[in-house]
């Protein structure tokens, strides 16, 4: 690990998921990538260190500044949006097809059965999200913002290929309990 992450956790909320980069190599090089929920930009500032273009959608896309997006060194490959996702009002980037939709940290349901139409052929879901299990070590505790058991496989099972699919405990950068799935559109 790298000296600086341990005697400052604290910067772990800027590097991207473990699962994010593991899965990454399976999309299209230099393809469209879609950073849903993207808060702080983690995930998008990975992206497009790696060549990929990003659209980054967050309510509040003020906090992209804290990981340096915007910036005119990405400028041609980088758009941030702002838009409440759970207001029910999509922006036109619905209607984008995308060669890859990372989503971590975040959970608004009926969002789920539209994630699989976003992506092009061959595209690539990336999901990472709190599941039960999580209230134990605080915060999201509330059931409606907890997977339950292999929800994420059975939302995603009927429309995507799954490729990897796990409920993890993890003790790094803090400890909680997840659920991720890696699936491609074929």
């Amino acid at each position: 690990m790298n000296d600086r992450f341990d005697h400052n956790p604290a910067l772990y909320r800027f590097l991207p998921s473990e699962w994010v980069t593991r899965h990454s190599h399976l999309i299209k090089p230099q393809g469209l990538v879609l950073d849903l929920a993207c808060g702080q930009g983690r995930h998008s500032r990975y992206f497009l260190e790696q060549g990929f273009l990003v659209v980054a959608v967050d309510r509040d896309i003020s906090l992209l500044s804290a990981v340096g997006l915007p910036s005119d060194l990405y400028s041609d490959q980088f758009d941030a949006v702002e838009v409440d996702l759970e207001t029910g009002n999509r922006p036109a980037l619905f209607d984008r097809k995308f060669d890859a939709v990372v989503v971590t940290r975040y959970l608004h349901r009926p969002l789920l059965p539209l994630l699989s139409d976003l992506l092009a052929q061959n595209g690539v879901l990336i999901y990472e999200t709190f599941a039960v299990g999580n209230e134990r070590y605080g915060r999201p505790s509330n059931p409606d913002f907890l997977l339950k058991e292999n929800e994420l496989l059975q939302v995603f099972q009927t429309s995507l290929a799954i490729k990897a699919f796990e409920t993890v405990e993890l003790g790094t950068p803090r400890s909680a309990v997840v659920q991720r799935v890696c699936a491609v559109r074929t």
